[in-house]
């Protein structure tokens, strides 16, 4: 288990770097701190989904097709909708009462992100990412 941890907080860099490109991205291109976060946290989750798939929880992850795959996505954004809620609410509490934070909202994305971290791991190994029955 410690090993899927290590995985899965990796993988949670890497969706860290997308939520912050993102972020940056939408916040140029107009949107405000609030629903570029918005759209940013689902450019990340949807990309840890896809690497937590592949290598975090590689043995758990076979599905019988497209629409299966789909489903686990689902349960994906479903289960870390909790965890996101967590991260979310830490970022705007931090962008609405910090002046630091809202000049560096990456500081508050990364406050957020460790919020969530516990709960989005054990919400992906005991159902997203599930053993089979019987194994």
């Amino acid at each position: 288990m410690m090993g899927q941890l290590l995985r899965f907080a990796a993988v949670g860099c890497v969706g860290f770097a997308v939520d912050v490109a993102m972020l940056q991205l939408l916040r140029a291109a107009g949107a405000g701190l609030l629903w570029g976060r918005a759209g940013s946290f689902l450019a990340a989750a949807t990309t840890t989904w896809a690497l937590n798939r592949r290598y975090t929880f590689d043995d758990r992850a076979a599905t019988a097709g497209p629409a299966a795959t789909g489903r686990q996505w689902l349960r994906f954004l479903a289960a870390n909708g909790v965890g996101g809620g967590i991260n979310f609410g830490v970022y705007t509490a931090l962008v609405l009462g910090s002046r630091l934070c809202r000049e560096q909202p990456a500081l508050a994305v990364a406050a957020g992100s460790l919020a969530g971290l516990a709960f989005n791991f054990a919400a992906s190994r005991h159902w997203v990412f599930r053993l089979p029955s019987g194994r």
